[in-house]
């Protein structure tokens, strides 16, 4: 039995997840679409999709651990558009896209200024202990006269970046306020910034106090923060983290957290989302964020509007707004 009736007047669209935004979409924009939410149904879902949404030719999926699968895609043969509400794409099978044919909207620079706030708040945060004095004052130990540990500044700090994209940009100019000198690692140099190119991130890593993680989890960069990289950030070195997760070797982090190897990490991204190594939560140099530096009010409402205009831009034929695919070349991250 299909979980809720057809309309035949509306264009159909999959969502898989949903979505975190799908209710703000939906809420925006009734009666624009019929969705398909597989989420309703008891079917298990490739059974859901085989009897529902086999000629589906558009699906809205959310970013993260949801992972579209040649699997799901056979079952999908009519399908033409994928809408991802992320602007990271290591979640989708792109080269099996490529070979179908489907377009692929993302959210493209929506969510830049808002991890760049974020992964200056976790540094801020780490830096001078904000979340921990915050415990330390609940816990009552200020009336018991009991010191609390200094902190580190922020201003002059040497900050290495790496992935110098939109999101690395925007954290680089934040950065710039506070009197930072900046360096960075990336695919290739940008001739245009002013700051230090570093092509190797252990030699970025030994000239820094502090390492912000921007760039895309790919084959290449999966557990490129590794041990060595730590331990040339040095004792008083932080790790901010709003990348993904896999990026930082997590398990040599925290071996290094508790040795006293680096100073302390702001993450908002973990290896094996949502689960969390327990190690992290008795760690106090340690500030955690569930993966939510995108999740602002005002982008939620923005990216509903996007991904409205993706989709009656795919029906009407019609230019997709924020095309991953331009001139057949995927957009750098």
């Amino acid at each position: 039995m299909a979980p809720e009736s057809q309309d035949q007047d509306l264009p159909q669209v999959l969502v898989l997840g949903p979505p975190t935004v799908f209710s703000c979409l939906e809420s925006q924009f009734p009666n624009r679409f019929h969705f398909l939410k597989p989420w309703l149904s008891k079917l298990p879902l490739p059974q859901f999709l085989t009897s529902y949404a086999q000629y589906v030719q558009a699906l809205i999926i959310p970013g993260g651990s949801l992972a579209l699968t040649s699997a799901i895609l056979d079952c999908l043969p009519s399908l033409k558009l994928v809408a991802t509400a992320s602007a990271g794409v290591d979640h989708l099978d792109l080269p099996e896209l490529r070979r179908r044919g489907v377009a692929v909207a993302y959210a493209g620079n929506l969510f830049s200024e808002d991890v760049a706030d974020m992964a200056v708040g976790l540094l801020i945060d780490v830096l001078r202990k904000v979340s921990a004095g915050d415990r330390f004052m609940r816990q009552g130990l200020w009336s018991t006269k009991v010191n609390f540990p200094l902190g580190l500044k922020l201003s002059g700090k040497r900050i290495g970046i790496v992935g110098l994209g939109r999101i690395g940009c925007e954290v680089a100019k934040r950065l710039e306020g506070f009197g930072c000198r900046i360096s960075y690692n990336s695919r290739t140099k940008k001739p245009l910034v002013p700051y230090s190119y570093y092509s190797n991130v252990h030699e970025l890593a030994a000239e820094c106090e502090a390492l912000i993680i921007c760039c895309g989890l790919t084959e290449e960069t999966r557990h490129m923060i590794n041990r060595e990289v730590m331990v040339a950030l040095g004792k008083d070195g932080v790790i901010i983290n709003i990348g993904r997760g896999a990026i930082v070797d997590e398990k040599e982090m925290i071996r290094c957290l508790l040795q006293g190897e680096i100073w302390g990490a702001g993450l908002d991204v973990f290896e094996n989302e949502p689960e969390i190594p327990e190690q992290l939560f008795t760690l106090d140099n340690v500030v955690l964020s569930p993966h939510v530096a995108v999740t602002t009010h005002e982008t939620f409402l923005r990216l509903s509007k996007l991904m409205v205009d993706n989709l009656e831009a795919f029906f009407s034929n019609r230019p997709l707004v924020s095309p991953l695919w331009i001139s057949g070349a995927a957009e750098e991250g």
